[in-house]
């Protein structure tokens, strides 16, 4: 039932050479990979005045102007130094790869891992602004935003598991609609004012001033707008989701992201000013100067729409990073392998699953609050960066390619700037959640690591050279198969069972061994089992206290084969296939619980022989 359910929302599996088709140009990459980028912009302004605004008041807006531009500062410095990354690593990876290939085993990991932390924050805090736009429009839904905020959730996730080609379109046209809206908002907001002369209202009373302009407060107000600039990394982390010449499709969209972002933060900062909008925990900035702009119109809700819409899209960035990231940490040995397989979409179906579960999570955990989720956010971007950065310019320090000198001034400035960023976010953000990815990222490494030692370990057990080989094909003479048929009664199932052991060895050594818990059941067996002398020992053991697997385990270690370490001892398990899942429920899955405790033994061998039932 499950699986037609999810074949119904996903749809049906593809080719593996249907996936050079499910890459994206450069009109479809843009929405995708920028929409992280591109919606910060509707919420990085009004935490610059979250926390101006209650210490220096209407000072606030002089100042704003001022911090954006620092960012937008920042924002050209990142650009420059994503390109030299996008031409070094044609095959993606960002950060964790630079960092890993040029700095080492731990820097790359802390890379992943601030890397995993801002993906998984970028889905929580997307959707929760993009619901709180919502709530700001209609005020009576504020009660449901995390039973809204999950479902827009689980609608990215389904359209990320249809696929790259088909998540695209889903949710290319919305991030256009509002990078148009917002286009027509800045211009139409300043003709009115400018031109129209237009006096703003405020519409949420000014608090008086509890302090003075202070380098700290600008530092911390930095820090807070600097959730503008998440998202830039992600055009070189999704390389080898663009179809050819990648490398240049990638740059293209780069550019064109920053254009985007530099017109409609600055316009935005700058409309704060001109309309005094201030922060407010029912209505956001953006709706304060839709209102005034636009008035109690359709064009205003339209806003509303279209701000909600581009702040849930941008969780796709994260959607369509945040497993290939996950694919290439698999690769490697550091996450489970399974994340490195694609699903039936040719997507890496496993990481979108997990990320929109601990997305998920997050949102019920802070009760859908994009404040309290914000100050977790920008730590791992920018540490992230740095890492980026720094391993940008070791790269060419190493390589001395033609003009290396250059393109280390660019990426040792990127380094500098973001390093001193992260100290800062760090500090004016520790005691307000950043403690906690200062935390997990240790935590994430040590947990990567261990993962590795365990595939390191079971690669030099199954390791197999080919000497050993030989010696192990010629020894292989003179042991003997020992096999045995646990069996609850005689029936087909059990029947498949035993005349599968006799052909494994070859009618020798077979033994069918059954647990007595009812003395009148075992007699009835015996009388059956002789009636039909299948020509194979019945051993009945008696286990008083309704033991399965430790009766048979004293059974073997009692024979005289179980001294000899060569030789094989075979447990052919009968098990009952039946048609419905739910049906499983009915039956005791005696032989999984057998497997489970018998598969820890060296000397066993386990086989399931099973009999499939016909409705």
């Amino acid at each position: 039932m499950f699986g037609k359910i999810r074949k119904l929302l996903v749809g049906k599996s593809l080719r593996n050479k249907e996936l050079k088709n499910q890459k994206f140009d450069v009109f479809w990459g843009l929405p995708i990979l920028a929409s992280d980028a591109i919606s910060s912009v509707a919420y990085a302004g009004e935490e610059i005045l979250y926390v101006l605004v209650p210490v220096i008041a209407l000072g606030a807006y002089m100042q704003m102007v001022y911090v954006s531009l620092a960012i937008v500062i920042l924002l050209c410095i990142l650009v420059f130094s994503y390109r030299q990354t996008i031409d070094t690593y044609p095959n993606g990876g960002g950060s964790y790869i630079v960092a890993h290939d040029n700095l080492g085993t731990v820097p790359g990991l802390m890379a992943g891992a601030a890397l995993s932390i801002d993906y998984v924050l970028t889905v929580a805090v997307s959707a929760c602004a993009g619901t709180a736009a919502i709530t700001s429009a209609i005020p009576s839904l504020l009660v449901h935003r995390v039973t809204l905020t999950l479902f827009f959730i689980f609608v990215l996730a389904i359209g990320n598991l249809r696929g790259i080609k088909d998540s695209s379109k889903m949710f290319g046209t919305p991030t256009y609609i509002f990078i148009v809206s917002m286009i027509i908002m800045i211009i139409y907001g300043i003709f009115k004012v400018k031109v129209l002369g237009f006096v703003p209202t405020e519409l949420v009373q000014a608090p008086e001033a509890t302090g003075e302009l202070t380098a700290f407060l600008l530092l911390r107000a930095f820090a807070a707008g600097c959730t503008a600039l998440t998202g830039v990394e992600a055009v070189s982390n999704g390389i080898p989701n663009f179809r050819k010449p990648a490398q240049e499709n990638a740059k293209a969209v780069l550019v064109a992201l920053t254009v985007i972002v530099l017109i409609i933060f600055s316009g935005t900062s700058y409309l704060s000013t001109l309309y005094h909008a201030l922060p407010n925990p029912n209505q956001t900035v953006i709706a304060q100067i839709a209102i005034q702009v636009f008035g109690d119109s359709g064009m205003y809700y339209f806003m509303q729409l279209t701000t909600a819409i581009i702040l849930i899209m941008a969780a796709n960035t994260a959607f369509n990073d945040f497993p290939l990231l996950l694919s290439l940490l698999a690769k490697d040995g550091y996450v489970p392998r399974q994340f490195a397989q694609r699903g039936g979409r040719l997507n890496y179906s496993n990481g979108i699953d997990f990320l929109a579960l601990a997305a998920g999570g997050l949102v019920v955990f802070f009760d859908g609050e994009t404040h309290l989720l914000l100050p977790l956010y920008a730590v791992g971007v920018f540490a992230s960066f740095t890492l980026s950065q720094t391993g940008m310019w070791r790269h060419w320090f190493k390589k001395k390619t033609p003009g290396w000198q250059h393109k280390a001034l660019v990426n040792g400035v990127g380094a500098a700037v973001t390093f001193v960023t992260v100290i800062i976010i760090g500090v004016t953000k520790f005691m307000s959640g950043a403690w906690i990815v200062c935390l997990l990222i240790p935590i994430f490494i040590y947990i990567m690591l261990r993962i590795k030692a365990h595939y390191n370990i079971v690669s030099r057990q199954l390791n197999l050279p080919l000497a050993e080989l030989a010696f192990e094909l010629l020894d292989h003479e003179g042991k003997t198969n020992h096999v045995i048929v646990p069996l609850a009664s005689l029936n087909k199932a059990s029947l498949k069972a035993l005349m599968y052991a006799k052909d494994i060895s070859n009618n020798k050594n077979v033994i069918a061994f059954h647990v007595a818990m009812n003395e009148d059941f075992a007699k009835e067996l015996r009388e059956k089992w002789d009636t039909f002398n299948l020509g194979i020992p019945l051993v009945i053991y008696s286990s008083p206290y309704r033991e399965t697997v430790k009766p048979l385990l004293e059974f073997i270690a009692k024979q005289e084969y179980a001294a000899k370490l060569d030789d094989t001892i075979t447990i052919v398990l009968p098990e009952v296939i039946v048609n419905k899942k739910w049906t499983n429920i009915l039956h005791n899955q005696t032989s999984y619980f057998m497997r489970e405790k018998l598969i820890h033994d060296p000397r066993i061998a386990i086989i399931t022989v099973p009999f499939q039932l016909k409705h």
